[in-house]
């Protein structure tokens, strides 16, 4: 938009310091933002996201020039902005701190706006509280989609697929996996009852696994193992069908059978070799029951 020095004529004579002092604080943000998300783009682990944050990072060095001249006009010297916020050291917390600040960033622009009574600025600032809710919506959706990958990356290294997937195995590994998986069981027994009431199987493998909670709590004790963190719960999704509910204990069942498989082809102390392979056992009980109520949900009604 194209403005003259006269826009402003008007104005300077009854300035409004508060006013003058919050396009300087927006200055000073914009500014920050610039130096905070040149950073930000360099550590984006996407070339999409990367290429997403430099547009925003040329809105916001468009802000910061309009901001400027805006200043400059009302008071007739050039202003020196500001580092008011540090930038983080990684992506996540970067992106984070980001979208919460363009969320407060887009209020304080438009009470800006509704402060002035010059119609340059009140359009300027308007423009610039679209800008940042745009921006917001995108930082969100990057804090979204890095949590789903973060969480895909900690479910590998969790429970039975983390000790598939692990290359080297000691006893307090191996205990932990099984106690995760244990967890994760609970969780996925504890959604699926929430949702569809009493399911008798579910019900009874439920109270089973709790056994083998407490089979793995005296060797956790006997062997001085801490026990794991419960953050099983963030890994588990509540099923849409039961027939859905029964093909995730299959899942579950095969993962925990496998891990324990894996397990016992390793040299043992004898009570742990006997925790273990009984376990295996009920898992493989518990599976069949699991194939049992999925093939009745499959048949034809």
């Amino acid at each position: 938009m194209q403005y003259h020095p006269n826009v402003f004529n008007s104005f300077r004579e009854t300035m409004d310091t508060s006013l003058v002092n919050d396009i300087q604080k927006a200055i000073n943000g914009e500014y920050s933002a610039v130096k905070c998300y040149e950073q930000l783009a360099q550590m984006a682990p996407a070339q999409m996201e990367r290429k997403q944050i430099m547009e925003i990072l040329q809105d916001e060095k468009r802000h910061l020039k309009e901001f400027s001249s805006i200043y400059t006009y009302l008071t007739g010297k050039n202003p020196v902005p500001q580092i008011t916020e540090e930038c983080l050291d990684t992506y996540k917390k970067g992106i984070d701190v980001a979208f919460i600040d363009e969320q407060k960033t887009v209020d304080f622009y438009l009470d800006i706006a509704n402060k002035s009574t010059n119609m340059y600025i009140k359009e300027i600032f308007k423009r610039a509280a679209a800008d940042e809710q745009n921006h917001a919506v995108w930082f969100l959706y990057f804090l979204t989609t890095n949590k789903a990958n973060h969480q895909r990356q900690n479910e590998s290294n969790y429970g039975a697929k983390g000790a598939l997937n692990a290359t080297t195995l000691n006893l307090p590994q191996m205990l932990t996996y099984a106690m995760q998986d244990e967890y994760l069981a609970q969780a996925r027994y504890n959604n699926i009852l929430n949702k569809f009431g009493y399911v008798r199987t579910f019900v009874q493998i439920k109270e089973a696994e709790l056994r083998h909670i407490y089979a793995l709590q005296t060797l956790f004790e006997r062997y001085q193992v801490p026990l794991p963190e419960d953050i099983s719960q963030s890994f588990v999704t509540t099923p849409e069908t039961i027939k859905a509910a029964y093909a995730s204990g299959v899942t579950g069942e095969i993962d925990n059978i496998a891990m324990y498989n894996k397990f016992l082809s390793l040299d043992l102390p004898s009570d742990v070799r006997i925790v273990f392979t009984n376990l295996r056992n009920a898992s493989q009980n518990h599976l069949r029951a699991f194939e049992r109520g999925l093939a009745r949900e499959t048949e034809p009604k």
